[in-house]
């Protein structure tokens, strides 16, 4: 398996950003639909809970390629000054 680019890994991390402001305003829109019963609280009370948990796990993952990005980043830098 190849090592993604540095470019490759930006993208990754601005299509999870997208991703995780998608499921926010997803789950916003959600809310506002659900009718004001306590049926409709509860199922409005479970899709905050789980855009929660989706964002959590994108923003964990997108931590992960932002310090793999930046791991590979420090290795060209190290690597074009040791060649210079």
């Amino acid at each position: 398996m190849l090592t993604p680019s540095t470019a490759e890994l930006f993208t990754a991390i601005e299509v999870l950003r997208k991703l995780g402001l998608r499921i926010n305003e997803h789950a916003a829109h959600s809310v506002l639909q659900m009718s004001d019963s306590s049926l409709g609280e509860h199922y409005a009370g479970r899709i905050g809970v789980n855009a929660i948990e989706q964002t959590s796990r994108i923003d964990g993952v997108a931590e992960q390629l932002k310090n793999w990005r930046e791991e590979l980043l420090q290795q060209r830098r190290q690597n074009v000054s040791q060649s210079v």
